[in-house]
């Protein structure tokens, strides 16, 4: 009962079950501390020692649960308990795991609504009362697969505008790694996984001439792919000037340092890190996604190459390195993109008149 408020008419609760960070769980964060700071009440539920729990504003209240995985019916009754306690007007749970915990009684009245940022497998999520797509690809995915056209709406994402670096930190960060002054970086960030295309990156840099041969390639992240991705870098004799210094949680100094960011992912839903990199005012060269077809005007706002083409990624890097006043252009044309169509204020506000619709 200290939790509640005494408006209880626009209350939400939002559940996520992953244990670590990247794009879904970066913009779980980014979106309730929005919708906080904006007036409206939300709280987190989420596991034990996650890293939402230790990256979440503390002023948010919250709920922990076990959801060890998708068949833990005593997380499922917690979450019931939660909910119970609480008494939030809509249940907004985040990817499979919570949304497939997430079993609400219908008498109680409470709108559950389920959050899709990928073409998952979608037995899990036909349960819930209404479903958030957060591109337009992924809404008319759930319409064709049966979904009631009515109850599927479409929300971007949104990134905040960043802080402008610590200038002493980039230079840290410069002796750190070991890249001269003068050395173009280029910048790759996500997860260590097949699906991304690190391994495609690193054989399109592998392969640079003229101007990108002097360049350095950061990626940024951990996974899987980790020690494969290191065995590559001396494979590729490019030892010195690749470097894989893990996750980072402070990303704006490593966006200052970098004069291009490239997304070579196989397959991306959407690319939060196209956004992220449009905010911190950097060209973006990236596979031809899903995500980079919506957010990407070739030529306009950004550069779009063949997947799984370590040839053409190549030649569109070297290009670019090679032309500053077109990565300055590009990177122009993206920021101003994002303000336009990936605000705070506006994502916000779409999330707020859902609601409202939906418990009015």
């Amino acid at each position: 009962a200290s939790l509640m408020s005494a408006d209880p008419s626009l209350r939400i609760l939002h559940v996520i079950g992953s244990q670590h960070g990247g794009g879904a769980e970066r913009f779980y964060v980014r979106l309730l501390e929005a919708m906080a700071a904006g007036g409206m009440e939300v709280a987190a539920l989420h596991r034990p020692r996650c890293w939402v729990a230790e990256n979440l504003d503390a002023s948010i209240p919250r709920f922990r649960v076990a959801m060890r995985n998708v068949v833990d019916l005593p997380s499922v009754f917690a979450i019931r308990g939660a909910v119970s306690r609480w008494r939030p007007a809509i249940v907004q749970s985040w990817m499979g795991r919570a949304t497939r915990l997430t079993r609400l009684p219908k008498r109680k009245g409470v709108v559950h609504l389920a959050r899709l940022g990928g073409f998952y497998k979608l037995s899990g999520y036909r349960h819930a009362d209404g479903w958030i797509a957060n591109t337009r690809a992924i809404r008319d995915y759930l319409v064709e697969s049966g979904f009631p056209r009515e109850r599927v709406h479409y929300i971007p994402n949104f990134v905040t505008s960043p802080a402008p670096a610590d200038p002493v930190e980039v230079a840290a960060l410069r002796r750190q790694t070991g890249i001269p002054d003068g050395v173009p970086v280029i910048l790759a960030l996500g997860r260590l996984v097949p699906k991304k295309g690190f391994q495609d990156l690193l054989a399109a840099f592998a392969r640079l001439r003229g101007p990108g041969r002097e360049a350095a390639l950061i990626v940024l992240g951990a996974g899987p792919l980790e020690e494969e991705l290191r065995g590559m870098v001396v494979r590729e004799g490019a030892a010195g000037r690749v470097f894989l210094p893990g996750w980072q949680d402070r990303l704006a100094p490593w966006f200052s340092m970098a004069d291009l960011f490239v997304c070579p992912s196989r397959h991306e839903p959407l690319g939060n890190v196209i956004l992220e990199a449009w905010s911190h005012r950097l060209p973006v060269i990236s596979t031809a996604t899903h995500g980079a077809g919506e957010l990407i005007s070739p030529g306009e706002n950004g550069v779009v190459v063949p997947v799984e083409d370590p040839v053409a990624l190549g030649r569109a890097i070297e290009r670019l390195l090679s032309a500053p006043a077109e990565r300055q252009e590009l990177a122009a044309a993206g920021h101003g993109f994002l303000l336009e169509h990936f605000s705070p204020a506006r994502v916000v506000g779409d999330y707020e008149q859902l609601y409202r619709r939906l418990i009015g």
